[in-house]
């Protein structure tokens, strides 16, 4: 069966790391207050010239170069944001434009932190009708930008960040092994990755890919998550009330209960839709929000926490480049082997909500 494939990951941060330490001079807040309630300890924040995306330019070229393709040879460009650089055109145009992709068409999806999943989803479809398309799928935020830098409550809990991955058909041509031609410590990692990794059961071309997922939204819930745009112009439709600096609201309660309840569902549905077991998932990877919404859906779900990956401690959430973060970092590590079941799963703004199965 033709299915997307996963052939190349990558991952940009910004150089800027802002810790507990120095929030705790910002805002009425303390580095206790912040880990036992978040798990974060730092974040990082956008500069000048690391605008989404250039961000999202930098992850897609470490992809390409996994993948062992060239810009030129792109279909398509996916971005999942809520933060593009401008409204018109779209973060996705001007990273064609920085890749000097000029074959492919290119968009952005608005989903709040499912962005990525949702992307790679769109990716699939376009795939399984023409399993020769090449489509660079990216999860890009600056949410610093979007911040109020006066409340405790969130100001604590977002970074900036961007994660790409190439997909093809299932059949087509693959990507290098992570680490090729990367520099920095990759080799070494590499070295150590093919020691490490061996052919699972189900490693056949035909049984690798994105096996489906389960995605939802309940526009009714919107309120509790949201970040307004910029007031309109229009004075018919323009509200007295309106923030003229918007930022992100957040009812953190009522979130972390529909979060991790959600999120759970959709797991148990991609689940049995693709008769697997939790027992023979190799590795989650959730939205990187909270580690106690993370442990949470690792108890529902009776994993070990070995198999659970996380890097919230590190990034906190940046919102949908939290998975392709995460991935990059996994690949990379060598946690991935041709065969093994990996579970994507987040939730944010909208709702939206939602599960992938891909067997790698």
């Amino acid at each position: 069966m033709n299915r997307a494939m996963i052939i190349g990951t990558g991952s940009a941060l910004p150089t800027r790391v802002l810790d507990n330490a120095e929030l705790e001079r910002m805002v009425e807040t303390t580095d206790e207050w912040i880990t036992s309630r978040t798990g974060i300890k730092t974040r990082r924040i956008a500069g000048a010239g690391e605008e989404t995306s250039k961000l999202a330019t930098a992850a897609a070229r470490r992809a390409l170069v996994m993948a062992g393709i060239t810009p030129i040879e792109l279909d398509l460009i996916l971005v999942g944001t809520i933060t593009p650089d401008m409204t018109m055109p779209s973060c996705a145009c001007l990273v064609q434009k920085e890749l000097k992709a000029t074959r492919a068409f290119a968009f952005d999806l608005n989903a709040a932190c499912s962005g990525f999943l949702y992307a790679l989803d769109v990716a699939d479809k376009y795939i399984r009708s023409d399993p020769k398309l090449k489509i660079m799928v990216i999860g890009a935020e600056t949410l610093s930008t979007r911040v109020d830098w006066q409340d405790r409550n969130t100001c604590v809990l977002f970074g900036d960040g961007a994660g790409a991955c190439v997909v093809t058909g299932n059949h087509q041509r693959h990507g290098s092994d992570p680490g090729e031609g990367l520099g920095d410590d990759a080799g070494k990692d590499k070295a150590e990755d093919d020691q490490k990794k061996e052919t699972r059961p189900g490693a056949d071309e035909d049984e690798r890919g994105y096996l489906g997922a389960k995605l939802y939204a309940d526009g009714n819930l919107w309120e509790l998550l949201h970040l307004e745009g910029a007031p309109g112009r229009n004075p018919d439709l323009s509200r007295a009330d309106h923030n003229s600096e918007p930022s992100i609201k957040m009812y953190g309660p009522e979130v972390f209960r529909h979060a991790v309840r959600a999120m759970a569902d959709a797991v148990d549905k991609v689940l049995i839709e693709q008769g697997v077991s939790v027992k023979q998932l190799c590795l989650i990877i959730p939205h990187q929000a909270n580690i106690r919404i993370i442990h949470s859906l690792g108890e529902h779900l009776a994993l070990p926490l070995e198999k659970v990956y996380v890097n919230v401690d590190k990034y906190g959430n940046t919102s949908a480049a939290t998975i392709p973060i995460a991935l990059d970092e996994a690949n990379r590590q060598g946690r991935l082997a041709a065969g093994d079941l990996l579970l994507l799963c987040s939730f944010g703004g909208g709702f939206t909500w939602g599960a992938s199965l891909i067997r790698w």
